[in-house]
């Protein structure tokens, strides 16, 4: 459940300006995500007031993950701004950081829509500048690069976010070079970008990383950059962690093998890792003296075990909704045991039907019931339902303060 609050200047309530809100050529929304950032919003809202010009049509929607008077703030303070301010505050914190800003884009009313933290950090000021970057270079994405000349990245804490920051920018890059091609700063959460090359429905957010999210899965063609100077948080903590951390490289996985090719790449990589566990099974096994028959069946449930575990948390994290755990787990372990019963007729097929050699026609039974286990795996254990899919939907509440 969702629930919208909106403030807006006094003068709003005229119905002559009210007929105007149609956003004009040029007109920004500043999307805010926010977690426990009380302390920040009069200074952060003070700051877009001073920076963002009359000519400049404008509005904030902050989106609230809070769970201390974030809300509250943001309705108080708002009461003294020149623009509407909405505040959507999410009981179920969704996708994260990432989620929010989703949920932003898909409120946002203007033609442009800038995304910045709620710490100030990411300086008000250069707002103007983003947009008039997009217009004069005709770009759907503008971003605030720290990485380019003129920009810095010392409002970063200490030698280690530095490290991680740019380590990560590395890993991005390599793994993307075609979608990140002319972004030096993909793990920037300060840009612009046009409504219209926006399509939310694609987007697939997990965590800090939005930006990242947007270039790979909806980026626009054109891209231009600015420089800005990471600024000091003005009050309050980072809320970065060693979980987050984990979240971006699930997060990179996920984007990674978005297509079918990459998945069965990723999926065939994991399987062979099974192997570890099934050997090491097997050795155990066999040293307390059971026979080697039930001993590598036994074993190759350690495989399969394994492999599910990384399948699950790695290549369909964002399909498991779809099925429960046990029912994803049998389904599973069926697959994988079939493949056992299957490679052995398809082996002696090969070699009485074909006349294969013994070693070529094992090599060819696994590559088929490999491709046959993929297969089956999305098709059985992970396709989304449609049906369930289609009657999801949250409600949301508006209310005009």
């Amino acid at each position: 459940m969702s629930s919208f609050e909106s403030t807006a200047p006094q003068e709003l309530a005229d119905p002559a300006v009210r007929a105007a809100e149609v956003p004009e050529p040029g007109a920004v929304t500043v999307v805010v995500p926010t977690f426990n950032e009380s302390a920040n919003i009069r200074q952060l809202l003070r700051q877009i007031t001073e920076s963002v010009p009359v000519r400049l049509p404008c509005e904030v929607v902050f989106v609230d993950d809070s769970t201390d008077d974030t809300p509250e703030v943001i309705t108080e303070a708002a009461r003294d701004c020149p623009f509407p301010v909405t505040v959507l505050h999410r009981e179920t914190p969704e996708g994260g950081l990432g989620g929010a800003v989703v949920e932003g884009l898909k409120a946002a009313t203007s033609q442009w829509i800038v995304v910045m933290d709620g710490d100030c950090q990411h300086p008000p000021s250069l707002i103007p500048e983003l947009i008039a970057s997009g217009e004069r270079a005709n770009a759907g994405l503008v971003v605030a690069s720290r990485y380019i000349k003129g920009g810095s990245r010392e409002g970063l804490a200490g030698g280690y976010r530095i490290a991680v920051s740019r380590g990560a920018t590395w890993l991005t890059k390599s793994l993307f070079p075609r979608r990140l091609r002319g972004i030096s700063d993909p793990m920037s959460g300060f840009f612009a970008i046009r409504r219209s090359a926006v399509t939310a429905e694609v987007l697939r957010p997990l965590g800090y990383k939005i930006l990242l999210e947007l270039a790979v899965r909806s980026r626009p063609r054109q891209v231009t950059e600015v420089p800005f100077v990471f600024q000091d948080r003005f009050a309050g903590e980072s809320k970065s962690s060693a979980r987050e951390g984990f979240r971006f490289l699930r997060h990179l996985v996920g984007l990674r093998t978005a297509s079918p090719v990459a998945r069965m790449v990723v999926f065939g990589l994991i399987g062979a890792t099974g192997f570890v566990p099934n050997l090491l099974g097997l050795y155990a096994l066999t040293a307390a003296g059971l026979h080697y028959v039930p001993a590598e069946i036994l074993a190759n449930q350690l495989g399969v075990a394994w492999n599910f575990l990384l399948i699950e948390h790695l290549l369909f994290r964002e399909r498991r909704k779809h099925r429960n755990r046990w029912d994803r787990m049998g389904r599973f372990a069926l697959l994988a045991n079939a493949d056992l019963l299957l490679r052995i007729p398809l082996i002696a097929l090969f070699v009485d039907r074909f006349g294969m050699g013994a070693l070529s026609a094992t090599a060819l039974a696994l590559v088929t019931t490999f491709v046959l286990r993929f297969a089956g795996t999305e098709a059985l254990v992970y396709l989304p339902r449609r049906s369930r899919e289609s009657g999801r939907g949250g409600r949301t509440a508006r209310r005009t303060v």
